[in-house]
């Protein structure tokens, strides 16, 4: 028996601890971690509404009763157009007056001018304003700021869900969902919705549509 340094005889001496077992760490956990996708919190887009970022089943969205924005991307593309348009104007009145002498193209290009601007100033709040609504029986949307318009388009009357994406829009990714029915002073085009916002709203529309489809 081989004596310790310390200690007598017939003591034990204390017994080192182990070392403790390093946690395990699956590869996909340490990837997602390593992105910020952990426990499911992906990063998705930054406009619509929080349906999109939690736990659905083919892509349908519940029918919550609450209203949804849409994305902030949309003011964007609306001031960039704009100001392509005074762009425009401008180029125009200089060609008129410098090249044809018509100094009387600055009254018009000014005034339009003025207009635009005013316009792109009250663009993000009019983009604020623009909502909508998915209730038991229909989807109600909303838009304007001294004179609102509420549109209310049942779910049975539906004929058909469309999504265009001009040049403009697909630079910012947001699209325009169009809601045909039977009459058509009850269209409603909802605009500035992001890619899978525009997608999952027209899944839902679709599926909900079926299960309440009434003659026309």
């Amino acid at each position: 028996m081989t004596n310790v340094p310390g200690f007598h005889q017939g003591e034990v001496p204390p017994s080192e601890p182990a070392p403790a077992a390093a946690p395990h760490v699956s590869g996909a956990a340490s990837a997602a971690a390593a992105d910020g996708t952990a426990n499911g919190d992906a990063v998705l887009d930054d406009g619509t509404y929080t349906q999109l970022r939690e736990p659905r089943s083919a892509g349908a969205l519940r029918i919550d009763g609450e209203w949804h924005q849409i994305s902030p991307r949309y003011a964007v593309s609306q001031i960039v157009q704009n100001l392509v348009f005074v762009a425009v104007l401008i180029i125009a009145a200089l060609v008129l007056s410098l090249g044809f002498e018509q100094w009387w193209a600055w009254i018009p290009a000014g005034a339009l001018t003025l207009i635009t601007l005013v316009t792109i100033v009250i663009v993000p709040r009019q983009a604020r304003a623009i909502g909508y609504m998915l209730r038991s029986d229909d989807i109600v949307f909303r838009r304007g700021i001294l004179w609102q318009r509420m549109i209310a388009v049942p779910y049975g009357r539906m004929q058909l869900v469309d999504i265009t994406r001009g040049p403009v829009d697909r630079m910012f990714r947001i699209s325009t969902l169009k809601m045909v029915t039977a009459a058509a002073t009850t269209g409603v085009e909802i605009p500035g919705l992001t890619e899978e916002a525009s997608e999952a709203l027209r899944d839902t529309l679709i599926d909900v549509a079926e299960t309440r489809r009434t003659g026309l």
